[in-house]
């Protein structure tokens, strides 16, 4: 299994997705954009997005099924109910284009418990898909969760132009 790194995404995905789903993240700013990890599941690239540490994720159920908590939530999480399929021309890999002392060292934190845990973190992944494409997850989720089905037609759309 490949390492796992850590990517920005493309403004302009981002807002083209944005157009059909309003659970997809916005970047904040070209200080904080929008970044994650990479992975597949039924055959597309899934860019899943990293929370950056807040005292809320050290409280957050390890259970809880659309989150996956990074260092019980002291490095923040990886928000599964936030995937969305990309291509990977939309990825532009993030620790080499850091300058920022302090923010490459959680970034660097982050990736090496993500790797050190990614068995665990696919698992959980592939749960959560699986419950959604069963319709089994609960409305409370489902409203914060991103439409996995609607976003992957509108994903093949945007590769078609």
């Amino acid at each position: 299994m490949k390492n796992l790194k850590i990517y920005y995404i493309s403004e302009n995905y981002i807002n083209y997705l944005r157009q059909f789903d309003k659970n997809v993240a916005y970047n904040k700013n070209t200080t904080r954009p929008y970044i994650g990890i990479v992975y597949t599941y039924n055959n597309y690239n899934y860019f899943a997005p990293l929370a950056s540490p807040k005292h809320k994720h050290k409280d957050i159920n390890p259970k809880a099924i659309d989150i996956f908590k990074i260092k019980d939530g002291e490095l923040g999480v990886v928000n599964i109910n936030n995937m969305i399929p990309t291509q990977i021309e939309e990825l532009t890999e993030v620790l080499p284009t850091i300058t920022d002392i302090k923010y490459k060292k959680m970034l660097e934190g982050q990736l090496t418990f993500l790797n050190n845990h990614k068995a665990d973190l696919f698992k959980k992944i592939n749960h959560f898909q699986n419950m959604y494409r069963k319709n089994h997850l609960s409305e409370v989720i489902l409203n914060r969760c991103c439409n996995f089905s609607l976003l992957e037609e509108k994903f093949k759309e945007y590769v078609a132009k």
